[in-house]
């Protein structure tokens, strides 16, 4: 039976509540649903543990343990592979890059990265007041962390935010998000039955309660929050933290726009766009799920996207084949189709797709074409297979459109030359892009959003810096 973990132990609950699994509908397991007092005792012994240990401080210890997780997380890695694939609905071939093997990937990485990362900087000296001074700068943990997770892609995320917390001799509160329980807690297990990670240091939950994600907000012993999920909800979160001014990284929403300009090959364009927003059945924030192309050639383009979308492999996520499985649950299956149902209604072409699909929570990839730029499905975040293609007058009226959003997470520009591709991408509002169909996205580059897309940057060295303080120092130097 899977186990909460605080304090160092694996302890269940009172109640426990259903996980699915998405492409059935079947219920794949129960999760103990934590209550408001197991998140307080969570707390406190984040607290205890960053306040009375030495977590904070021995470095070597920490790298250690980051080892240790990262062997740990290799020598189950099939078992884990397999639970993401049920649970989450991940496809199988996804396991091997950004569901499972790349976030592996980064727990090695802030181990690494903690072996050579620089804790104390030298500033040099300065004369004042007829003296020398010594001045340096030191760096610090922020404390306590609450970590919480969306369900996309929930490997990913939590190590994301445990890999450098821990690095950064943080003590931690995880919490996963209800749609995927399992795969979270699973980690909780191989931190507590196969690493030296002290009692407290890291603390594992997962609650069908919106007021347990509330308590790890607002509770005055938690210095920081780390999130990632709607920007709705995060506005939230960012307003309950003003209360005791904590820190905050917040990965948001996102509406990113793939820009195919008049010089490129539209089928290679098209192609890629297509799968883009096929990758996981739509469900990332960064997918680029507005098309934006020349007005001359909307026809052209559709018909290539079209074509790609409608033999997209979308199936069972167990299928080494399948590059789209199921959405999470019906819920977000009926949101996914209302919004396409709205669009159509308002003016948009449905040319392929635009049916759910059974068993479990399917949806067809779909194409609509001729979006107006200012409606619902061209600015609200769908988070299904859903590609919205809006066509633009010129390179300014791209970068316009492109720009049109409250987000700013990511984006993509096509073209014959990678020149004239970065040149239009530098003026579109958004923290990453991908020229001609580059991958950015990896441990050591940082990711997150300009505008509503969140604050702060996650993976690479801005994402270790996320959790430390900056202490400066100055002593005066003797004769």
């Amino acid at each position: 039976m899977t186990r909460l973990l605080i304090d160092g132990e694996l302890v269940g609950a009172e109640r426990t509540f259903p996980s699915l699994n998405p492409a059935t509908g079947e219920v794949l397991g129960h999760a103990p649903d934590a209550t408001v007092a197991d998140a307080e005792r969570a707390v406190a012994a984040a607290r205890r543990a960053f306040d009375t240990t030495d977590w904070s401080t021995d470095v070597a210890f920490r790298i250690r343990c980051l080892d240790q997780l990262h062997q740990a997380l290799t020598d189950h890695l099939e078992e884990l592979r397999e639970l993401t694939i049920a649970e989450v609905g991940a496809p199988r071939m996804l396991t091997h890059g950004p569901h499972l093997e790349d976030p592996v990937k980064l727990v090695r990485y802030y181990a690494d990265l903690l072996r050579k990362y620089p804790l104390t900087e030298e500033l040099g000296e300065i004369e004042s007041r007829g003296q020398r001074h010594r001045r340096w700068i030191e760096k610090e943990p922020v404390g306590v962390v609450t970590a919480i997770t969306a369900y996309n892609y929930p490997n990913q995320l939590a190590l994301a935010k445990l890999a450098p917390s821990l690095a950064a001799g943080c003590t931690v509160i995880l919490k996963g998000a209800p749609d995927t329980p399992l795969t979270t807690l699973f980690l909780g297990r191989l931190i507590a039955e196969h690493t030296d990670i002290p009692p407290g240091v890291v603390n594992v939950l997962v609650s069908s309660a919106v007021e347990v994600g509330e308590a790890l907000t607002t509770h005055a012993d938690v210095d920081m929050i780390t999130f990632t999920g709607s920007t709705a909800t995060g506005r939230r979160i960012m307003e309950a933290a003003s209360r005791t001014v904590k820190k905050l990284f917040l990965e948001l929403g996102g509406k990113s726009a793939m820009v195919i300009l008049d010089d490129a090959d539209f089928a290679k364009a098209a192609g890629f766009a297509a799968g883009m927003v096929c990758s996981h059945s739509g469900q990332g924030c960064a997918l680029t799920t507005r098309l934006l192309v020349p007005r001359a050639h909307h026809d052209e383009i559709v018909t290539r996207a079209a074509a790609v979308l409608s033999r997209m492999p979308i199936g069972d996520p167990a299928d080494p084949k399948s590059f789209g499985g199921p959405l999470i649950s019906e819920k977000q299956r009926d949101k996914v189709h209302a919004m396409v149902q709205r669009a159509v209604a308002a003016g948009a072409k449905l040319v392929t797709g635009g049916n759910k699909v059974d068993p479990g929570y399917f949806y067809e990839a779909t194409l609509l074409s001729d979006v107006d730029p200012d409606s619902e499905i061209a600015q609200d975040e769908v988070f299904g297979p859903v590609l919205a293609v809006i066509p633009y007058d010129d390179e300014d009226d791209a970068v316009r459109i492109a720009n049109n959003s409250i987000f700013g997470l990511s984006g993509g520009v096509m073209s014959a030359t990678d020149e004239r591709a970065v040149a239009v991408a530098r003026r579109i509002r958004s923290g990453t892009f991908t020229i001609n169909g580059g991958n950015y996205f990896a441990a050591d580059v940082p990711f997150g959003g300009y505008k509503q897309s969140g604050i702060g940057r996650e993976n690479g060295v801005p994402g270790l810096e996320e959790f430390l303080e900056y202490k400066a120092f100055a002593t005066v130097v003797s004769a």
